[in-house]
């Protein structure tokens, strides 16, 4: 039988409860405060106007503040009360347990060893995405020696101008060590680096469904490439096509196969978690990608300079193999060498 509660009694309830919040709120009042003080001063990256005692403080405030806000919730007190103390606490949470750094030290951490130590923690994909780019290079030379018509259905046809299947010796060695017009080295070098940017940036972000569309694109842009070099190879321009392709090459090629392994290692990490499960695999890899990611762009700027700069400016096959030699040894060193040590980047 339901128990009828009477007005009086009600309104007796109510001030009781109200009374009972009003203490709970004056009793730690204080407390609540400060710590909003403190995490508002940081948000606003006023750090250094904190004293030493609000710095130490703010980890024992913000334990309180949960103790508050669990005693709130269990005491059914005041809603708005239970909403202020929750919306304190999650930016709390941020001040307490969040990395604080400036950009500065963010970008000396990333160049003195967190993306460096990134691309090692990928290593095995990173030997994916190579086999599957000397896959492609030899695909897309197989196809185009067997049938030359598949030359077309391979390359762009606003990228092989004059090379192509049956071109001349002499033709084919104007577009290595041909005269350029230097006025439009800029713009060629920013367009360059845009086409490049956006195979990089599609290997990585396809990466998501297994990895399948990554090793599938740099199949077809290798291919691309391969076939590329059976055209200069039937006119015994190889070598001389390589130079001239290594000086921006190693640095490009770098940096597509280092996207392309940051996209398989996402859906590898999708596909096989492990011990962990799938979100926070896939939540883990997407972060040590997208910091691979963010170098993957910087070393495309310097390939996009290398192309549309020094690939013209230097006609000798031999200072080409120098320059792009030197740059495939800096990326190797750098990376597998330089930072071993180092702390990794902070978050």
């Amino acid at each position: 039988m339901a128990t009828i509660v009477s007005a009086p009694d009600a309104q007796q309830a109510l001030e009781t409860a109200a009374l009972k919040s009003d203490r709970f709120r004056l009793e730690r009042e204080a407390d609540w405060v400060r710590l909003e003080d403190i995490v508002t001063k940081m948000e606003k990256g006023k750090t250094r106007q904190l004293s030493d005692d609000d710095v130490l403080a703010l980890p024992t405030l913000y334990r309180t503040l949960l103790s508050s806000l669990s005693i709130a919730r269990e005491s059914s007190l005041d809603a708005g009360l239970i909403d202020y103390l929750e919306g304190l606490a999650l930016r709390s949470y941020f001040m307490v347990y969040g990395t604080q750094t400036s950009f500065g030290r963010w970008l000396k951490g990333f160049f003195s060893g967190g993306w460096s130590q990134a691309v090692r923690e990928i290593k095995f994909d990173i030997w994916i995405a190579f086999i599957v780019m000397i896959a492609g290079t030899l695909i897309g030379y197989a196809l185009v020696a067997g049938n030359s018509d598949w030359f077309y259905a391979l390359v762009p046809a606003n990228m092989a101008d004059v090379r192509v299947p049956g071109a001349t010796e002499q033709a084919l060695r104007g577009t290595l060590f041909g005269a350029e017009n230097q006025d439009g080295l800029g713009v060629f070098a920013a367009y360059l680096f845009s086409n490049n940017a956006q195979v990089a940036i599609l290997a990585f972000a396809l990466g998501f469904a297994f990895g399948i569309p990554s090793i599938l694109l740099l199949i077809h842009n290798m291919a691309l490439l391969g076939a590329m070099l059976w055209v200069f190879a039937q006119r015994g321009l190889s070598v001389e096509f390589i130079g001239w392709l290594s000086i921006h090459g190693t640095t490009e090629l770098f940096a597509i196969l280092l996207a392309g392994a940051a996209g398989i290692h996402v859906g590898r990490s999708i596909g096989f978690p492990g011990a962990q499960s799938h979100l926070t695999a896939a939540s883990n890899a997407g972060k040590r990608a997208a910091l691979v990611m963010v170098g993957v762009i910087i070393m495309l700027i310097c390939a996009g300079l290398l192309e549309g700069f020094a690939r013209q400016l230097i006609n000798d096959t031999g200072m080409r193999y120098l320059v792009g030699g030197a740059m495939l040894l800096f990326w190797l060193v750098y990376f597998f060498v330089f930072g071993r040590r180092k702390a990794e980047l902070p978050s």
